[in-house]
């Protein structure tokens, strides 16, 4: 390569890694507009879960046909840029194949190896496309994943299959040059996939080739760098947002709920129930529940960009199956896509524009429809907690707005007059028990 393609190399990465880094940026600010919380548990178990769950994809394999053709695409795509590392070593530097001289006879079988993982994650690519616009899998249609969604999950496939036939055209190109004798391109032995791709370009003039050969160069590099960059503005930010989601997931059991301590103190003063420790005032502006994304815990919002929109929630969610308006997915998506407008100045925090998480985002019914199973908990492959926000959503509608519709505030009045959902006295609680007692005798 010539000093030239190295200054200009060098320029292509220092833009991309600019840019990358400020939308990285803007994710981390994004996410720290939520409550900070405090992390507890176990960090062995911790980092189990990023093994097994975030980089092994346990949960996927719930699904064994879509599971297997992901981990092709994941394993392909995080080995194969073993690869690009070599490619950008050789864009600094200058060089062409750094690491063949290095590897000597280990180099041409490691090559190989990629162009078949290159081949996975094709074919692999090509099913998904199916799958999403010929076959209609039913999670992958529902109303939250028309537009953008639908497009951004299509693109992503389309790049990577572009990626992959790059690296391919450019390693086939490169076997015809090494036979010619060119000395720019050091003897390597063949490649096996790219071997089958060599009557595709015979004939052509060495001049030709080699034009070829760094143009797939460029584009596939470019391409990376783009791809990059594009991921921090797609649903395929999961790939990374993974492993910090899972490590930061809860430890405790599913269908415990998050108590408020506010309202423990409370309770517990009411019973005469000692307190541990002094009682805390709440801070200035504080609200039971939440209303907007401030009033969500770093670890929700962080969830938000680490939904894969793969759907398993919502086809697992009984509201939803029933005919319910809810959607987990579109619970994460819309608590995205409201950080998103706060991020770059379409709104605000303050209410200046009258617009906020639940109401102008998230509807009542929605939230109202969840029965509180765990089940889009459950079915999560990255540890997504929908419920979570839910639940805090809900809690500020019947504790602050006093939205919740009327039978339940019927429900709750009979829970603190009688200890019980229905409207008897707390000494008839146990009358259905002497029906047991007379069934017995």
């Amino acid at each position: 390569m010539t000093i030239i393609s190295q200054v200009v190399f060098t320029v292509i990465s220092g833009v991309f890694c600019f840019f990358i880094a400020k939308r990285v940026n803007f994710i981390r600010s994004n996410i720290a507009l939520g409550r900070s919380q405090k992390v507890v548990g176990n960090k062995r178990q911790r980092l189990k879960n990023v093994l097994l769950i975030a980089l092994g994809q346990k949960k996927m394999f719930k699904k064994l046909v879509p599971a297997v053709l992901h981990l092709l695409i994941y394993v392909g795509f995080v080995l194969i840029n073993i690869e690009v590392l070599e490619i950008v070593l050789d864009g600094f530097l200058g060089s062409h194949r750094i690491f063949a001289p290095l590897l000597l006879d280990f180099y041409a079988p490691l090559i190989s190896f990629f162009e078949i993982l290159a081949l996975g994650v094709i074919f692999s690519c090509v099913v998904f496309l199916i799958r999403r616009n010929i076959i209609h899998v039913a999670r992958l249609k529902n109303p939250e994943m028309k537009g953008w969604a639908s497009f951004d999950g299509n693109l992503v496939l389309i790049i990577e299959i572009i990626l992959m036939g790059a690296i391919l055209s450019m390693n086939t190109t490169d076997q015809l040059l090494q036979e010619m004798g060119n000395s720019a391109y050091p003897q390597t032995g063949s490649f096996l996939v790219s071997s089958w791709l060599l009557p595709i370009f015979e004939g052509y003039l060495p001049s030709t080739l080699v034009i070829i050969e760094r143009m797939a160069w460029w584009f596939h590099i470019v391409g990376i760098f783009g791809f990059a960059l594009y991921v921090t503005y797609s649903k395929h930010l999961h790939i990374f947002m993974a492993f910090p989601n899972t490590y930061f997931s809860k430890l405790t059991p599913k269908g415990a709920m998050e108590p408020m301590p506010e309202i423990t103190s409370e309770v517990q003063l009411m019973l005469g129930i000692p307190l541990e420790g002094e009682i805390v005032p709440p801070p200035e502006g504080f609200k039971f529940g939440a209303r907007d994304i401030s009033d969500l815990s770093r670890k929700n919002l962080m969830d938000a960009y680490a939904c894969t929109e793969c759907g398993r929630c919502t086809a697992e969610c009984p509201a939803n199956l029933t005919g319910k308006k809810l959607s987990p997915r579109k619970i994460m998506m819309d608590t995205r896509d409201r950080m998103e407008e706060i991020g770059n100045g379409k709104s605000d925090l303050k209410g200046h524009h009258q617009k906020f998480l639940l109401g102008d985002f998230i509807t009542k019914e929605e939230i109202n429809a969840c029965t509180s199973c765990n089940a889009c908990v459950e079915a999560c492959p990255v540890l997504i907690n929908p419920l979570d926000i839910i639940l805090q959503l809900r809690r500020y509608e019947a504790m602050e707005a006093s939205g919740s519709p009327t039978s339940w505030n019927a429900m709750f009045q009979n829970l603190e007059t009688n200890s019980a959902p229905w409207k008897f006295s707390p000494q008839d609680r146990f009358n259905w028990s002497k029906e047991l007692k007379m069934i017995d005798n």
